[in-house]
């Protein structure tokens, strides 16, 4: 009886220390809890259909959807589609974080710089990025771009306030004692200001491109032929409700892959935080 009780409490207190707070877990944990939570959403999914909550036609069950992103990589060249996505992900990407990250830094750091950027970062942060697409079009026409400066407007001046806002969070005090030691401004700023803030940088970056991911289908679903979201177009005209989720589901394991890969750059780079952390 004794022996039952004991073999029963360890067990007791794993299920309480998964609910403690900013308690880190195992790598079994984390990756059994991961799987659970998709579990739960396929099978949530599953039984809707099955129960008739929704049409077939509106609704199609998750291995429906599988089928069709089968049927869509094998007979009609979808790994094309993606190719592209990948392409004006990256480049946008690429060309927003190149402006972001310097003026962002020197905006944080400065405040001259700041008072004379910031009413008109301000100012397009608050401007939706799809209402340029009319704009877009007739400047750069219909051609690559144009979505590439739609992704581009999505991004930059979220990503340039973010950057902003982290630099100015370097405490003071390492500020001081660099000047303290004769350092000079720039000094200051390579030495003390940029290392410690580019670990918050690639956050701030990661979370962005969760940003330009949901811009996507908007700049490929106006006069595309090419593009993830072009295919879910050329499925609607179809009612083709399958092919449209299954893009979906690639955005959000394209999204899921390039989220991972930011963190295992943020763990590669900057490793001492991990051990600050243990």
């Amino acid at each position: 009886m004794g022996a039952a009780v004991s073999a029963a409490r360890p067990s007791l207190a794993r299920r309480r220390n998964w609910l403690e707070l900013r308690k880190p877990l195992g790598l079994p944990e984390v990756l059994g809890l991961g799987a659970a939570v998709w579990v739960v959403f396929f099978g949530v999914w599953q039984i809707a259909v099955s129960v008739g909550w929704a049409p077939p036609l509106l609704l199609p069950a998750p291995w429906a959807v599988v089928v069709a992103l089968d049927r869509l990589v094998v007979e009609e060249g979808f790994l094309v589609d993606v190719a592209v996505s990948i392409y004006r992900i990256l480049a946008s990407f690429a060309a927003a974080a190149a402006v972001a990250v310097p003026l962002g830094i020197l905006m944080g750091s400065f405040r001259s710089a700041e008072a004379f950027f910031n009413p008109l970062v301000s100012a397009w942060r608050y401007l939706p990025a799809p209402s340029f697409v009319p704009l877009l079009l007739m400047w750069f026409g219909t051609g690559d771009l144009q979505k590439l400066a739609l992704l581009f407007i999505g991004v930059l001046w979220f990503l340039i306030t973010l950057i902003m806002d982290r630099t100015k969070a370097v405490r003071q005090e390492l500020i001081d004692t660099a000047v303290t030691l004769g350092a000079t401004r720039r000094q200051t700023l390579w030495t003390v200001i940029v290392p410690a803030v580019m670990p918050d940088i690639v956050v701030a970056m990661r979370q962005m491109l969760a940003v330009s991911w949901t811009y996507l289908v908007i700049a490929e679903i106006i006069t595309s032929t090419t593009g993830i979201g072009a295919m879910m177009m050329r499925a609607k005209r179809f009612v083709h409700t399958d092919e449209i989720m299954a893009g979906i589901l690639v955005i959000g394991i394209l999204g899921l892959v390039a989220d991972y890969l930011f963190r295992l750059a943020h763990d590669f780079l900057f490793p001492y935080l991990e051990e600050t952390r243990a």
